[in-house]
């Protein structure tokens, strides 16, 4: 920063001195040769102005890097405790993947209370409670809600930035599930051979498109319950009623059609539903035939792009959440 400092104003003062020998020239030639183009008061004030702004956006560099250096250290700590937030839930979910379906719906249940009239409900944690978790809709979903419950105890252990909240944790969960299935399509696509389902999907997947999502990270917990009737018993409800409470969070068919795995522990029978409806058959075709490739491209990415925008309804995000002060080095205790 020093060197950088002392070169801006070596040329600053070369700069100066070479206006200075110019207006000199300038002047000499008005006097002997009339006509002759000058350096005009106007033009050496604008070289003055720019001068001082960039010897003023040159003083404040010190406070702008400062400020960059800190973001970026919060970012790396953010992407630092996901990254292990995804080993504990991956190895919770491995242990007991007959839990993916109801992860799933509980994500979905959790996030799909949001109300656009009174902005209220949404991805805040609130199926937690007992008086919730218990409604006929959340019916079967203690077990995944349990494993998430021992999933936080662990990940709050080890947080360096205050405990993880169920705000957080549940979509974080949902998004575990979803590469563990798209995860195991690849590993039976090579056989039951792990290792090289786990190559294709490293090489072939859409985890890139996860960006987003990432970054809507430091959510709240809500206080309370959600009000009841929100959310509809998915093995109950007609296609009608689902394609209604999609469309009041603002979800079309083609949204409901990818979010077939959601809705209940059978996605064949629940998509053989879907397509009795003509405005959803389409998408559910389309999807079908995308799980079929080899990169699921299509079904993967719409179903990234529509988790996120669920996993975010009605939500403020804390972007310095779980975050901490790096401890400063004393130099005078080091020993060389």
């Amino acid at each position: 920063m020093l060197q950088k400092m002392e070169s801006f104003i070596f040329l600053s003062f070369a700069f100066w001195l070479n206006i200075y020998q110019v207006a000199i020239r300038c002047h000499k030639m008005d006097a002997d040769v009339p006509g002759e183009n000058v350096l005009r008061r106007r033009e050496v004030l604008k070289c003055f102005g720019a001068t001082v702004g960039m010897e003023l956006l040159a003083s404040s560099g010190s406070f702008v890097e400062m400020a960059s250096a800190a973001d970026l250290i919060q970012r790396r700590q953010r992407s630092e405790f996901q990254s292990s937030i995804r080993q504990t839930l991956s190895a919770a979910i491995k242990g007991k993947p007959e839990l993916v379906p109801s992860i799933l719906t509980l994500a979905l249940n959790d996030a799909i209370t949001y109300d656009k009239a009174t902005k209220s409900g949404g991805p805040n944690g609130s199926i937690r409670f007992s008086s919730e978790i218990s409604r006929p809709e959340n019916k079967g979903l203690s077990a995944a809600l349990n494993l998430i419950k021992e999933a936080k105890e662990e990940i709050d252990s080890y947080s360096k930035g205050g405990p993880i909240s169920f705000a957080d944790l549940i979509p974080f969960a949902g998004q575990s599930a979803v590469k563990a299935t798209f995860l195991a399509s690849a590993i039976s696509k090579c056989g039951g051979n792990e290792q090289k389902g786990s190559i294709l999907y490293s090489a072939y997947g859409s985890s890139g498109q996860w960006g987003l999502f990432d970054r809507q990270f430091g959510r709240t917990d809500s206080q309370e319950p959600d009000p009841e009737g929100r959310v509809p018993q998915w093995e109950k409800a007609t296609v009608q009623e689902m394609k209604d409470k999609f469309s009041s969070i603002g979800f079309g068919p083609r949204q409901l059609a990818v979010m077939s795995a959601f809705l209940g522990p059978d996605q064949a029978a629940t998509e053989a539903l879907l397509a009795t409806d003509p405005d959803v058959t389409p998408w559910v075709q389309k999807y079908q035939r995308s799980r079929e490739t080899v990169s699921q491209t299509d079904y993967e990415v719409d179903l990234i792009t529509t988790l996120t925008k669920l996993s975010s309804m009605g939500q403020q995000i804390n972007y310095e959440a779980y975050t901490y002060p790096v401890r400063k080095i004393e130099l005078s205790k080091l020993k060389l």
